[in-house]
């Protein structure tokens, strides 16, 4: 966008403009902003891990409903690995690190990690 700016000095009233009259352009940008980055939060199977941890891992700190977890949970024993939501990088490593703990305190090997969506 641009705005032209006019400067006077001098000028007398019903008079023109004397030789000091100054002219210029001003610019101003406006920076556009950026969505941020968008990571998507990981279970990883494990042969060790109950269903029924990885349902209440869903609902706790994903707050899926029963239904979507155990959905979530089913594929995630079926396939490796099942994403449970997609989060801005600084929530996504709060939610893995929360899931991680909390299955470490319980005494389960759960792998949770995240991925650039």
């Amino acid at each position: 966008m641009l705005t032209r700016i006019h400067l006077q000095k001098n000028q007398k009233v019903g008079g023109s403009p004397d030789e000091n009259e100054q002219t210029g352009v001003a610019t101003k940008t406006r920076s556009k902003t950026k969505k941020p980055a968008m990571y998507k939060v990981l279970l990883l199977n494990d042969d060790y891990t109950p269903m029924e941890f990885v349902v209440d891992i869903l609902e706790r700190f994903f707050r899926k409903s029963g239904e979507e977890a155990v959905k979530i949970m089913l594929h995630v024993h079926q396939k490796g690995v099942g994403v449970c939501g997609v989060y801005t990088y600084e929530v996504a490593e709060t939610k893995v690190t929360q899931v991680v703990d909390y299955a470490r305190k319980n005494q389960h090997p759960l792998q949770c990690t995240l991925e650039k969506d």
